[in-house]
């Protein structure tokens, strides 16, 4: 079951404008595939092209450490073993407590989200609808990788690809 978080106050400015006066649109992307099919590469091209475009602060969430030589060293590289975050409700916690202690996040990158999740698919769909409403009304953009079949996205996944 999927337990929702109350997310008051999390951030400076709840309901962020565009230069038209519009409510600017939150992304989250969920890049999915098999094993080998440069799911990683492209969550490292992003982190890094989001360093050059941010005028806040880009965090990564990694399983291990595999990525440190590759992510620019001015990104916030965040090994989640080291905290303890073994599931995905501790991971929707993590990425709360990222949120609500730095107001300058615009970017985050979350590789190998599912693993982190102990690959239980349920606990993944409750960490993206939790992060949905998270990040609901900030200018923030979300980039995570996740190891699966293309054709075994359910209806959660496949509404971030």
């Amino acid at each position: 079951m999927c337990y929702n978080i109350h997310t008051t106050n999390l951030h400076k400015s709840m309901s962020p404008m565009d230069a038209e006066g519009k409510e600017q649109h939150i992304m989250i992307k969920v890049v999915i595939g098999v094993k080998g099919t440069g799911k990683t590469k492209t969550l490292i091209d992003a982190a890094n092209a989001a360093l050059s475009a941010s005028k806040g602060n880009v965090v990564c969430l990694e399983k291990g450490s595999k990525l440190r030589y590759d992510i620019n060293y001015q990104v916030r590289l965040i090994n989640t073993d080291d905290y303890g975050v073994t599931d995905g409700s501790a991971l929707s916690g993590f990425v709360a407590g990222i949120l609500a202690s730095n107001s300058d996040v615009t970017d985050i990158f979350v590789d190998s989200a599912l693993k982190i999740a102990n690959n239980d698919m349920a606990a993944f769909e409750c960490f993206l609808e939790k992060l949905d409403k998270l990040t609901k009304g900030a200018n923030i953009n979300v980039l995570i990788t996740a190891s699966m079949p293309v054709e075994d996205a359910t209806e959660v996944i496949k509404k971030y690809l």
